[in-house]
């Protein structure tokens, strides 16, 4: 088994669709990996979140509370 975790790459969901025939979901990393080889070697997928709508609320970082 490998001792160094393998780097996760975030790509867009478009392409994890069009590349659907060549990787498969693996559970315990939570991530795509190549199909039959994606044990031991290949990328390691995961699907684009930085993206994601805009958060519309009250700014509540970097805020102090007066004493």
């Amino acid at each position: 088994m490998r001792e160094v975790k393998r780097p996760r790459r975030y790509v867009a969901r478009h392409w994890l669709a069009l590349l659907r025939p060549l990787v498969r979901y693996s559970g315990p990393r939570d991530a795509y990996v190549l199909r039959v080889v994606g044990r031991s070697w290949g990328p390691v997928l995961r699907p684009e979140r930085r993206h994601q709508k805009r958060f519309e609320g009250v700014e509540r970082r970097r805020t102090r509370v007066a004493a």
